[in-house]
């Protein structure tokens, strides 16, 4: 039996002290389930099951690593705009997650892209062409192996450059969803 009790615990940004507050637990105990010393009785499964907010299966895997990794294969990746190929999800499968990672291919023009802006933080890395993003007081020029990293609230757009259609590594992150 693998618990998986301080990969949650992380994922909720809380401590140990925070969590043996929650669960009525010592804290040492809580230490001892985390590296394998101890192993929870039901009940205590139960009562750290519902602190964390998840299922008890979620907090007790025989499962190693199957729904903490997730590997998404070019070919396999989904269209996330309804059948086209401009926006791929990666990762569709892994769920919770505090990031949003997808693969962009932008518009050849700003005419067919909205400004966007949206809570959290934005990466961008270029892995193949030529991208433009414009911001309300200013414009980047990425290529091939660029990346550029900005708060996702400033109205933003992008397109591709050179006539050709660019491939762009998306992931944006919410701080409010993360917490």
């Amino acid at each position: 039996m693998t618990i998986r009790l301080k990969l949650l615990r992380k994922q909720k940004g809380w401590t140990l002290e925070f969590l043996a507050e929650q669960t009525g637990l010592t804290k040492s105990y809580l230490s001892k389930i985390e590296r394998g010393i101890s192993v929870p009785s039901i009940a205590v499964a139960l009562k750290l099951a519902k602190a964390l907010q998840v299922s008890v299966e979620e907090l007790v895997s025989d499962r190693r690593n199957q729904e903490l990794v997730s590997i998404t294969r070019a070919a396999e990746r989904a269209s996330m705009d309804g059948g086209g190929r401009a926006v791929e999800s990666i990762a569709a499968n892994l769920a919770p997650k505090q990031m949003l990672p997808f693969m962009l291919r932008p518009p050849l023009d700003f005419v067919a892209s909205a400004f966007k802006e949206h809570e959290g933080e934005e990466l961008l890395f270029v892995h193949q062409g030529r991208i433009e993003i414009e911001f309300p007081d200013q414009l980047v020029q990425l290529e091939a192996g660029d990346s550029l990293y900005f708060n996702a609230v400033i109205p933003h757009r992008i397109r591709s450059l050179d006539g050709s259609e660019a491939q762009v590594l998306v992931v944006v992150s919410d701080r409010d969803s993360a917490a």
